[in-house]
């Protein structure tokens, strides 16, 4: 008789019991809350998460990045299919680039999460936004395509390929394509005077295309190769001014990367490799044909590649040990004559201790950084280094009890990043390392009692940033920047999840989060403006959901919304940004017709044409409406 040797699968944990018993705060949505919740893209995705910040510059084509509990976006590290993005120029990374077409989970952690099997890079960031794209393993349906269209002249056609070519290889390829006019209607009001415009020269022309190829020569180790590249050719509209809507400005930016992502794995178990790299090249080309004296050209070139390598011994089910190594090498070039075409070498290694029974998670971690600057012309920046220690726990109070309570605390630095070290007139070569401390303490509890489950997770924080770098005036018409700010940040998260099944077709879900955000600035005791909120930071933010699942047309009404904001750090009377509660509704089917998987789904946003902005002079669109069909075969 034949025998077959069939690979073991071993299930951790749930994914909602991970998110009750994980040591930090950990949030998850997957590709079901998308439509549970009338989530229809990355950003609609974290305005469901507390503790976010989004900064949206308007439209489909308008930048888009996140910051989280206080900290600038350059503090959020954005991790795409296991390894971190970057940015050397800005340090912020535009969420605008990644749709949900091929998205299958996001995952936002505040601290070390319980995966210690990471790289050491991603160790430096107070908080990691993790996108993870599906995957071809067990892909019954191996072609889908998809067509959205909406308001304001968006259209956006995707097609996958994916599938399983053998027992050791797999392939899928995507691209998709998004058109918008981005011609929304807005108003102003000038005192008394109330003036309705529209969105001009807001254009946006798009492309992103990734193909991934998995090999697994055998059940100890695997191979997964992505390629990636994205192209956006925009206009850009510029801030909303009275009586005009005339601008010149245009940006086109392109990104490529190729990476690849090796694990292995002795028979035993105990030990396990992964080794991982990464180029990446991007470009930003900058036009303003309107610009006084003639056509302004900033256009910028950056580079980097990038190796990691992170060995793991689990000698127990409950103690496992984990290094790593990273390094990577930047730089970049402009068209600007004042350019001093800076480079940087970076090394992170860490060491971290894992120990996690029924109980008791601990988790300490101690991380290096070293950073190395040149510039082939002018003044370099300096070298920096430091060690950032960080510890979690978490701890089961009654067994067999899904009821938690945890805490963190966390010590890491950033580095200034290009603009700030080498911008003509702004950038100081000088500047010193920014540093932050952060706390959490929280409780967690969970439950599911026959058709009938939920969630509930609290958490409080403190942080604290020291060495801030400020942009300063150094005369009438120049600013600089140095290192003189100081940031606390207090704050208070809860999120409530909760489904109820009416019966095996029929799906209740109620989701529910709150965010408190007081961050201060904490520079200068007598300064006039010690203890004023931080700019764009709300003292209040929150977001709802109601979805009914059901075998005739799907409904989901979400919300979302924030209480007013400063557009600056020394609030200025009547620059003040209102608040706002933004409500949407979502119809969704799926249906077996011609061979083929189809879901039919339409979006109402800003039912009720709440006129409001994210950044001070950027106008959002009012009400609008998309529809989309997707089919797999």
């Amino acid at each position: 008789m034949p025998v077959h040797r069939l690979e073991g699968v071993e299930v951790l944990e749930t994914r909602a019991h991970g998110q009750l018993a994980s040591a930090v705060p950990l949030h998850t949505l997957s590709s079901s809350d998308f439509l549970a919740q009338g989530i229809s893209s990355i950003t609609d995705a974290l305005n469901h998460i507390p503790g976010i910040t989004v900064r949206d510059y308007g439209g489909a084509g308008g930048m888009k990045t996140v910051s989280v509990r206080g900290f600038s976006a350059k503090y959020t590290g954005v991790v795409y299919d296991g390894l971190a993005l970057s940015d050397c120029q800005t340090g912020e990374t535009d969420l605008s680039r990644y749709s949900l077409h091929s998205v299958s989970n996001i995952s936002l952690i505040v601290g070390d999460g319980s995966d210690i099997f990471l790289p050491a890079r991603q160790s430096a960031y107070p908080a990691l936004l993790s996108i993870e794209t599906v995957s071809a393993a067990g892909n019954k349906a191996p072609w889908t395509g998809q067509l959205e269209g909406g308001s304001f002249g968006f259209v956006s056609p995707y097609l996958r390929y994916s599938r399983q070519l053998s027992k050791h290889f797999d392939l899928s390829a995507m691209g998709e394509y998004t058109y918008a006019e981005n011609n929304y209607p807005y108003t102003l009001r000038n005192i008394m005077e109330v003036i309705h415009q529209r969105r001009s020269n807001s254009r946006m022309n798009s492309g992103h295309g990734e193909v991934n190829v998995g090999w697994k020569p055998s059940p100890f180790s695997s191979w997964r190769m992505k390629t990636y590249y994205y192209d956006n050719d925009r206009l850009l509209p510029g801030i909303a001014k009275y009586y005009t809507t005339i601008s010149g400005e245009t940006l086109r930016d392109r990104n490529f990367f190729t990476q690849l992502v090796g694990t292995m794995r002795n028979r035993q178990g105990d030990w396990s490799l992964r080794v991982s790299g990464r180029f990446n090249w991007t470009a930003s080309i900058y036009h303003d044909k309107l610009y006084a004296g003639g056509v302004n050209d900033a256009s910028y070139w950056q580079r980097e590649a990038y190796a990691t390598a992170t060995l793991l011994y689990a000698p127990t089910r409950c103690f496992s040990v984990d290094v790593a190594s990273d390094y990577a090498f930047n730089n970049l070039n402009s068209s600007l004559a004042t350019d001093t075409y800076p480079y940087r070498h970076s090394l992170w290694q860490c060491a971290t201790a894992k120990y996690a029974d029924e109980r008791l998670t601990v988790l300490a971690r101690l991380l290096y950084s070293a950073f190395f600057n040149g510039a082939e012309k002018g003044e370099q920046a300096r070298d920096m280094n430091r060690l950032s220690p960080s510890l979690s726990l978490s701890y089961r109070l009654f067994p067999g009890k899904d009821i938690y309570v945890r805490a963190s605390y966390k010590n890491i630095f950033r580095a200034p990043n290009f603009n700030e070290n080498y911008y003509f007139h702004y950038g100081s070569a000088t500047l010193k390392a920014e540093t932050t401390d952060q706390f959490n303490l929280g409780l967690t509890m969970g439950g599911q009692t026959g058709s009938m489950g939920g969630q509930i997770l609290i958490d409080a924080y403190y942080n604290h940033i020291k060495d801030m770098i400020v942009a300063v005036p150094y005369n009438m018409f120049v600013w600089t920047c140095i290192n003189v700010g100081r940031v606390r940040s207090l704050g208070a998260e809860l999120t409530l999840n909760g489904h109820y099944h009416f019966s095996d077709q029929q799906l209740l879900t109620v989701q529910g989060a709150y965010s408190y955000q007081r961050v201060t600035d904490r520079t200068c005791s007598s300064s006039v403006y010690y203890g004023y909120q931080i700019a764009y930071i709300p003292l209040h933010s929150g977001s709802m959901s109601v979805g009914w699942e059901n075998p005739w047309v799907s409904i989901s009404l979400s919300g979302s919304g924030v209480s007013s904001r400063w557009p600056n750090n020394s609030h200025y009377s009547g620059t003040c940004v209102p608040g706002y509660w933004l409500t949407g509704l979502t119809l969704w089917r799926k249906m077996h017709l011609l061979g083929c998987e189809w879901t039919v789904r339409g979006d109402l946003k800003n039912i009720f044409n709440k006129q409001y902005s994210i950044v001070y002079h950027y106008p959002m669109p009012g009400r609008s409406w998309m529809v989309s069909v997707k089919c797999e075969w």
